[in-house]
């Protein structure tokens, strides 16, 4: 095992490193913390910690003071169940003179395929000179538990399959100058977007071939980072369960219905067990929750959810049926995009019983209302769309919101009140 981690540490310094596209992630390098990136598998991480070490590269950081270690890699088999501390033993047999001399750059991509990463990581922070970089596909083993071991030393970063801004990026076109020609190509690119989604490997394929992938995904997803992770009692119902939920993505759902469900399919679950499920499905960024609006918790808990899928393009190639709804996929889109930049989204609903899809607080806690509309076309459906978000503005004080649609724009106004309507490329642009 010693000699094999010398040459997996070689072998990655003589590496020429494919960074891709540069994320828009807004993220820090703080000395003395951990940097933690998490997010779904294959949505990037690797390549993101890949950026990084390029980044450092061209600061002057030479490619001998940098550690790579990647979890999923087969020749780690043995060390993942055993001992984490011959990495630094490894690597120092190799390059002994900068022991305590020289800043190490540790970077351990999908650590949590490790036993008893947690401690290792918190010795070596205290003990080595070094900076720690660590990636991995889980919310709870990523932040909660990095959090209660680090006590306070770590900062958490989450990564999202490609943003419409990134998947521009990587067709080469300037988005920041609105001319009459980009507003043509950047409708094409939204189309395209629309119908291959976020994740990077699918970007250049076929339709047959992204359908593939994406179910490779969630056959990954379902079995290694929850069936196996938490050793699910019935692993048939987990997945009749993700089947059902993003099938019903930007639909209500609650876990009695999911329950009876499950129960008419003939397995014998208990409530506690299905939401059991749906916390697993959001520890691996797969499915999201979102709740009602409301400074009652309690009230946020009692109330149906709404669930989204992390891309909307594989919940298509998984649940082929909510194809017909692109209304329903436009509101995924919108989801991601507002989650990517705060926890702090909820849907609304006033005390007529009307539903607006989102409300999100800013950095200053402004609450901003979204609602999202495939076409306004029909009056019938524009005039309650507007009536829905005049209530809703008018129930919290507001002046200002918006109607994201997939290709109307304008201004309506209605006394103060101001709602913008604008098609969804343009809005993700923002």
């Amino acid at each position: 095992m010693f000699e094999t981690l010398k040459e997996i540490i070689l072998n990655f310094q003589s590496e020429i490193l494919d960074t891709g596209i540069k994320r828009h992630l807004s993220y820090e390098l703080v000395r003395g913390k951990v940097f933690v990136c998490i997010g779904v598998r294959r949505c990037g991480k690797s390549t993101l910690l890949y950026q990084i070490i390029d980044d450092l590269e061209k600061k002057d950081v030479s490619r001998e003071n940098i550690l790579y270690m990647n979890f999923f890699d087969d020749r780690l088999t043995e060390l993942k169940h055993g001992n984490l501390s011959l990495i630094m033993e490894a690597y120092y047999s190799l390059y002994p003179e900068k022991k305590g001399v020289e800043e190490i750059y540790c970077f351990f991509d999908e650590i949590q395929e490790a036993q008893n990463w947690e401690p290792f990581i918190d010795r070596i922070l205290r003990t080595e000179k070094c900076s720690v970089f660590i990636s991995g596909s889980s919310a709870k083993m990523l932040s909660k538990e990095v959090a209660t071991q680090m006590r306070g030393r770590s900062i958490v970063w989450e990564l999202f399959p490609f943003s419409f801004k990134e998947f521009v990026d990587y067709k080469g076109v300037d988005y920041k100058k609105l001319t009459s020609r980009n507003r043509l190509i950047l409708k094409k690119c939204f189309d395209e977007y629309f119908q291959k989604g976020g994740f990077p490997e699918v970007r250049g394929v076929t339709d047959k071939i992204r359908i593939m992938i994406h179910q490779e995904y969630y056959k990954a997803i379902l079995h290694r980072d929850i069936i196996e992770r938490f050793n699910a009692i019935h692993p048939q119902a987990v997945i009749q369960a993700g089947y059902r939920l993003i099938s019903s993505s930007a639909s209500l759902y609650s876990v009695n219905r999911i329950t009876e469900y499950l129960k008419s399919l003939g397995y014998k679950v208990s409530k506690a067990f299905v939401s059991s499920c749906i916390n697993w499905f959001q520890d691996a960024y797969f499915l999201f929750s979102l709740k009602i609006f409301s400074p009652s918790i309690s009230k946020q808990n009692a109330n149906v959810k709404k669930i989204y899928s992390i891309d909307h393009s594989m919940t298509t190639s998984i649940a082929p049926g909510i194809l017909a709804d692109k209304g329903h996929l436009l509101e995924n889109i919108i989801f991601v995009h507002l989650r990517r930049q705060t926890e702090e989204l909820y849907y609304y609903r006033t005390k007529s019983g009307r539903e607006i899809d989102f409300i999100w607080l800013d950095e200053d806690r402004n609450k901003h209302l979204v609602q999202v509309c495939f076409s306004l076309n029909d009056p019938l459906t524009k005039k309650r769309e507007i009536l829905s978000l005049i209530h809703a503005m008018e129930e919290l004080n507001l002046q200002k919101s918006t109607i994201v649609t997939m290709e109307e724009e304008g201004l309506l106004e209605e006394g103060k009140k101001k709602l913008e309507i604008i098609p969804a490329w343009n809005y993700l642009l923002r």
